[in-house]
């Protein structure tokens, strides 16, 4: 006897083993480029923030970003960066998508969408649960889930389970955990910075071993 799923069971089966696509945050080295292009991400991260350890210059940004894959997306990270500056960013190819991580909000990215047509991410730090209501409101493109600014820690998996629009999963992941964040919210995206470092550097085994685990 043949046994038909539901659409919405179907749907919800797809969601579960859908492959992540991934994002390798805060690459700052010609050989930080050389590993993604062997791994091959969907996304990789530029910090464009003064105060990150990780921060990148316009011009490094550029540079780096003429040796990057073209089908790897260049996400620059922002902190309450002027408008103007971002979309200059986008407009001449440096980067392919703002990630917004500080105050910014829908004002903010409407006065972006004047200056540029390029994708948005807003970065959201949660809490509790009490937090989804403010990201399904944003008019972001995409959303980036964290459990702080940039913190590496990981965070309650279960808040998210009220979120209905996909999100990029950043916040504690690295090679040991990331499977098991897949499995237990199905993000859209995973995004991994200080989970793939060794003293404070970008480590070639640890993507490795992040990028082939998500997807496996």
């Amino acid at each position: 006897m043949e046994v038909w799923l539901k659409k919405e069971d179907f749907m919800a089966v797809n969601k579960i083993y859908k492959r992540p696509k991934i994002k390798l945050c805060g690459l700052s080295s010609v050989s930080d480029v050389e590993v993604a292009n062997a791994l091959k991400p969907e996304f990789i991260g530029f910090v464009l923030w003064q105060k990150s350890k990780r921060n990148v210059t316009k011009d490094k940004a550029a540079e780096l970003k003429k040796l990057l894959d073209p089908q790897i997306k260049a996400v620059g990270v922002f902190v309450d960066e002027d408008a103007k500056v971002v979309a200059d960013l986008l407009n001449n190819g440096i980067i392919d998508i703002a990630q917004l991580h500080g105050s910014e909000d829908n004002s903010y990215i409407a006065k972006l969408r004047k200056l540029t047509d390029k994708p948005v991410i807003k970065a959201f730090q949660v809490k509790s649960s009490d937090d989804i209501a403010d990201i399904e409101k944003s008019d972001a493109d995409y959303v980036l889930i964290d459990s702080g600014q940039g913190t590496g820690k990981a965070f309650d998996w279960k808040i998210l389970e009220g979120i209905k629009r996909d999100f990029f999963l950043a916040g504690g992941l690295d090679p040991d955990n990331v499977a098991e964040a897949v499995r237990a919210v199905a993000p859209y995206a995973v995004d991994v910075s200080s989970g793939i470092e060794t003293d404070g550097k970008k480590d070639r085994i640890k993507m490795e071993r992040f990028v082939g685990n998500a997807r496996n």
